[in-house]
């Protein structure tokens, strides 16, 4: 796992779009041989799969392009328009899966050689867990948001098929033809509601997030660590913290306060020991450090600024 889960990340998506594209056919040669509204919502969301992981791998592709005039801080927030991408495209799906099945519901229709059909369902369901487990891997060892969406919408593809299996196994021992339509509804709502996480998710990040807490928590330990004290006066102090994320890039601003009497030599190495410390504790972050006397506060949103 350890190794797979190193693999780049373009790598992994090349892997899901080949999955994707072997599921594609395994699913839709499902639906053709049972003629299942399931099975056939089953395969729509495979193409969706497709769809998306081929425009993660452009995303991914964008991001690591380096800082350039244009974009002096890097192009690390594409993976966001990956993620919200793949969860408009899973929204679609879900749409069509419930138009497909709604008038399967009042006119069911036979299901035919369903041990073939829930047997090819089953094998990529299982080659979509495996990627997806090393995918979740990835993405931590990454911190890249499109592997991670990636990484649930094949979970959510495998709770799909699993619901389809479980559904038409129930339709085969009871003969109730209508469960084949409302377990692909069931399906749907399913997948909708995914679709919109991811496409919420990546607003956020788009909208300068805050890191998350623990790394959040990384930080202020630092921070603590450089904190020196005389008496109740401060020495060195820090204020004004603020976090932001972008795709793998982390980013704090923040202000050091010290005594005033000290050169701008010896100022500039403790900044320097700080902001090689934070990226050391958190790997990817960017450190803004703003030198200040301790008797002199920095004020913001001033009601000028806002007019």
């Amino acid at each position: 796992m350890n190794f797979l889960s190193r693999l780049q990340p373009k790598t992994l998506l090349w892997v899901s779009v080949v999955v994707a594209i072997i599921t594609i056919v395994m699913k839709t040669l499902a639906w053709y041989i049972t003629d299942s509204v399931g099975l056939l919502s089953d395969a729509m969301e495979s193409f969706v799969n497709l769809a998306s992981a081929i425009f993660a791998l452009v995303m991914v592709t964008v991001a690591q392009q380096p800082a350039d005039e244009e974009h002096p801080y890097g192009h690390h927030k594409a993976e966001y328009f990956s993620s919200g991408f793949e969860g408009i495209l899973i929204m679609g799906a879900a749409a069509a899966i419930i138009w497909a099945s709604a008038h399967r519901i009042f006119d069911p229709q036979p299901v035919e050689d369903l041990g073939w059909g829930l047997g090819l369902s089953v094998a990529s369901s299982g080659l979509n867990g495996l990627l997806a487990w090393v995918m979740f891997g990835a993405a931590k060892v990454h911190r890249s948001i499109a592997l991670e969406a990636d990484a649930k919408h094949l979970v959510t593809d495998v709770w799909t098929s699993a619901g389809v299996v479980i559904g038409l196994t129930m339709v085969l021992f009871t003969g109730w033809l209508w469960l084949d339509a409302v377990v692909a509804m069931a399906v749907a709502l399913n997948i909708l509601k995914e679709g919109f996480h991811l496409i919420w998710r990546s607003s956020q990040g788009l909208m300068d997030e805050a890191v998350e807490p623990e790394v959040l928590a990384q930080i202020t330990e630092v921070l603590e660590g450089f904190e020196h004290q005389r008496g109740e006066i401060h020495i060195i102090r820090f204020d004004h913290v603020n976090t932001r994320r972008a795709g793998q890039r982390r980013f704090v601003d923040m202000h050091m306060h010290m005594p005033s009497g000290w050169s701008l030599g010896r100022a500039a190495a403790l900044r320097t020991s700080v902001e090689q410390a934070l990226m050391s504790a958190v790997p990817g972050l960017r450190a803004t450090i703003q030198l200040l006397p301790n008797d002199v506060e920095a004020h913001f949103d001033d009601v000028r600024d806002l007019k």
